[in-house]
């Protein structure tokens, strides 16, 4: 029991101190101080793409609508060995910006382990943009999205920015638990990534210099791991303390992508973030893992010898069941978590999905033990490809 109260402890402090780190990252509106003849970037998007035709029209369409000058970007879609539409969607755009590269013309028949980073790489190989901005395929951006990046860009000049991702539809259980759970995750990146407590971001939004990219070796080194083209990398170029990495906090640079559809996908993609833990860099990451895990496999423990013991034990102060004392941990849970992530909904509109918040409990300690056991010790599907 002393051990459940120390792990409840922890990882109360750990989440008060994520939402102080949130709090303490202000949201910015920079394009109101931006001088007019400040000089601005040429970017280029770069956009893995695998068996994404019905993602990647409205994509490319949100893009197009940029209040950017559209002579000062380029769209560069890496397509990863589509077995579907995905070239023919691409390549009916007109516009001037919009460029298709085939993975299966530059590699051939080459067997790698990371394909969605070999796209990148040789997206960055053709870009002539500075600023490299990468997404996925099935986001959707605001149309000021390449304008706020810019504009922070020429002001601060950071190596690689880290920006925000919501899910964009709760029409399901599902994807409503999937909107609670990515929220939360976001909300930790924001506030770690602007103190340099670790080093988290999310591919689906994120930008770095070519410059900064060449000058840690790319993707050299982490290329044999099937996933991380975007925490990996950010810690490569963390570990050179003279690297300036930033978090774009601006609604404008909200980028939506799509829940997946099914339990299996669900888990497949989470197996998958957590496969790539052990890999990790940033060492300080490992014992906030391992505590958040071992805390969730301590309420399960709980939970099951509460159906089958009814004995009362004691506490310091208190005599209680089994069943009363996992009733107060989730107690602090909920409350602990809720209090960090009100913040966050109200950032990104979503304080109303906060009252399902309490019903996703359950839930949320059996995917994180599941999750992180098989992600550890099992495969997982990642775009049609099994990978260990």
């Amino acid at each position: 029991m002393i051990l459940s109260l120390v792990l409840c402890i922890g990882y109360a402090v750990l989440i008060l101190c994520y939402r102080s780190f949130w709090l303490q990252l202000k949201e910015v509106n920079i394009s109101a101080t931006l001088a007019k003849d400040d000089k601005k970037p040429f970017i280029s998007i770069i956009i893995p793409a695998r068996n994404e035709e019905m993602n990647i029209g409205p994509l490319l369409t949100s893009l197009c609508k940029q209040t950017y000058d559209q002579t000062l970007f380029e769209i560069i879609v890496v397509d990863d060995f589509s077995e579907d539409k995905t070239a023919v969607v691409v390549k009916s755009f007109s516009n001037d910006n919009v460029h298709y590269v085939s993975l299966k013309e530059m590699l051939g028949e080459l067997p790698i382990n990371s394909y969605k980073k070999k796209a990148i790489e040789i997206g960055i190989s053709v870009a002539k943009g500075a600023l490299i901005v990468t997404t996925d395929a099935d986001c959707v951006a605001d149309e000021r999205w390449i304008e706020t990046i810019a504009d922070y860009y020429v002001m601060y000049s950071p190596d690689m920015i880290v920006m925000p991702v919501i899910m964009s539809k709760e029409k399901s259980f599902l994807q409503l638990f999937q909107q609670l759970d990515f929220m939360s995750l976001q909300g930790i990146t924001g506030g770690v990534a602007a103190k340099g407590f670790h080093q988290m971001c999310n591919g689906a939004n994120l930008a770095y210099t070519k410059a900064v990219f060449n000058r840690v070796g790319g993707f050299k080194d982490i290329d044999n791991i099937a996933s991380g083209d975007d925490m990996l990398l950010m810690q490569k170029i963390a570990k050179d303390k003279t690297n300036k990495i930033s978090y774009l906090k601006a609604k404008e640079v909200i980028i939506q992508t799509a829940p997946v559809e099914s339990l299996s996908a669900f888990l497949q993609q989470r197996i998958r973030w957590a496969g790539k833990a052990n890999q990790y860099l940033d060492k300080s990451l490992f014992p906030v893992l391992l505590m958040v895990y071992l805390f969730n496999c301590m309420l399960a423990l709980l939970f099951i010898l509460g159906c089958f013991d009814c004995r009362q034990i004691n506490l310091i102060c208190c005599s209680t069941s089994l069943s009363e004392f996992l009733g107060w941990l989730v107690l602090i849970k909920v409350l602990v978590e809720l209090f960090f992530l009100y913040p966050v909904a109200t950032f990104f509109g979503k304080r109303i999905i906060l009252f399902f918040f309490p019903l996703m409990q359950p839930f949320h300690v059996l995917y994180t033990i599941a999750a992180g056991w098989l992600g550890k010790f099992g495969k997982y599907k990642w775009k049609e490809r099994t990978v260990k």
